[in-house]
């Protein structure tokens, strides 16, 4: 497979990309070579073999986040609006895109890891020139195209940080299939908690503005921001643990058919399932897959790499609940939570639905989020793997009930 762009060579080099001079204000150029960067950083301890691999349909090898990242840039910031921009290859579009139906057609999902060409090195050329062409069309920009892209670019980087997230899950579950336990990075080890303070935090009922409502960025699924009837409820201040699992475990919880929603306790019969993802039992110790390898269980980290229906089955263990994604963002504007950020995004019982009054944005980008609100659930907070500036109270992640390969969590709420 050959590249059909001939304008590589007038392009700037990848070094002289953060020097580029132009009317565009460099601290955008820098954010956008700082997203780059790091997508590659994370894609740095992976081999070739590594970044083919598709462990299961949920999941995507390394290359081909690299490059879909690559592509949404040239698609919707390049191919709409830099007339003089000729594709990559003539076949990126149809390897690459995603869901984006409007974009045209694409390539099955769960068949990803059969394209084994184009290869990474392939791939690092696409980004190095989709890199070079955005810098020199942002620094040539006026006022009124840097007007029209800008929001687009906004996406593109918030974009390509939710799939830095899904390479580092995506390949935690390729290597939990390797019976050599490999590791991403040896020297990788699991956040430590806080767990400090009251055990429980109490929200009187009142009514409250949930949403994003500042001119920050967010996602078109946050929004409208809206007022919301909250309480009275109280909410664990920590993360369930390690240890309170293995409480659950011991007592049974994985066989207790009344514990569990009955297409959950479907699933995990199904499955097989008698712990969270990536729990092995070795010579007879429960051991965890983690981006550092098979270590030992911590009983004092949280647990995670547990299912919706593995979260809702614990807290009908504990004669508790789960809280609503309100009742989170709530507590989490008051600071009220531990590790609300940065270790286990955390289940809530709601169902991923649009807020008051949303309308998807128009346009292919209007199928970014609008039309996933359909038999899901939204977590809250931000993961281990979630990017530096990636987090905040009103961001809305979603996954089905039965999906556990993210770094998925819980705490717990009680209206007794």
């Amino acid at each position: 497979m050959t590249s059909s762009a001939s304008a590589t060579a007038q392009l700037p080099t990848t070094d002289a990309l953060r020097t580029w001079s132009g009317p565009l204000p460099g601290s955008l150029i820098e954010r956008f070579l700082a997203v780059r960067d790091e997508t590659e950083r994370r894609a740095a301890p992976l081999s070739p073999e590594d970044q083919v691999i598709q462990s299961m349909p949920d999941a995507s090898p390394a290359k081909w986040h690299r490059a879909h990242t690559t592509w949404f840039f040239e698609q919707f910031v390049l191919g709409e609006h830099c007339q003089e921009y000729p594709p990559f290859h003539p076949d990126y579009a149809f390897l690459f895109n995603s869901y984006y139906v409007s974009a045209g057609p694409r390539h099955t999902r769960g068949e990803r890891g059969l394209i084994t060409r184009p290869g990474a090195a392939d791939i690092a050329a696409y980004r190095q020139h989709v890199d070079a062409a955005m810098v020199k069309f942002l620094g040539g920009a006026d006022a009124a195209t840097f007007e029209a892209v800008a929001p687009l670019l906004e996406v593109g980087l918030n974009h390509e940080q939710q799939h830095q997230e899904l390479m580092l899950t995506d390949i935690l579950h390729a290597f939990a299939q390797n019976p050599i336990a490999p590791a991403y990075d040896p020297s990788w080890s699991f956040p430590v908690r806080s767990g400090t303070g009251d055990d429980w935090i109490s929200l009187p009922e009142g009514i409250h503005t949930v949403g994003h409502a500042g001119d920050g960025y967010h996602f078109d699924n946050e929004r409208p921001a809206h007022r919301a009837l909250v309480g009275p409820v109280q909410i664990a201040r920590n993360l369930v643990t390690n240890a309170d699992w293995l409480a659950f475990m011991d007592d049974g919880g994985y066989r207790t058919a009344t514990l569990w929603l009955m297409d959950g306790f479907a699933t995990a019969t199904r499955d097989g399932w008698q712990a969270p993802g990536h729990w092995y039992k070795v010579e007879g110790e429960w051991r965890m897959m983690t981006l550092g390898g098979l270590r030992s269980i911590d009983p004092n980290a949280p647990v995670c790499h547990i299912s919706y229906y593995e979260a809702d089955a614990f807290a009908r263990w504990r004669g508790k609940h789960l809280p609503t994604e309100m009742e989170w963002e709530i507590a989490a504007r008051g600071n009220q939570l531990n590790d609300a950020f940065g270790i286990v995004w955390q289940w809530t019982r709601s169902a991923y639905s649009p807020y008051p009054g949303y309308r998807a944005v128009e346009g292919a980008l209007g199928e970014y989020n609008g039309k996933f609100m359909v038999n899901q659930l939204v977590l809250r907070g931000s993961s281990l793997a979630t990017p530096a500036g990636h987090s905040r109270f009103s961001y809305r992640n979603f996954f089905y009930p039965h999906h556990r390969w993210q770094f998925t969590g819980l705490r717990l709420a009680d209206y007794a």
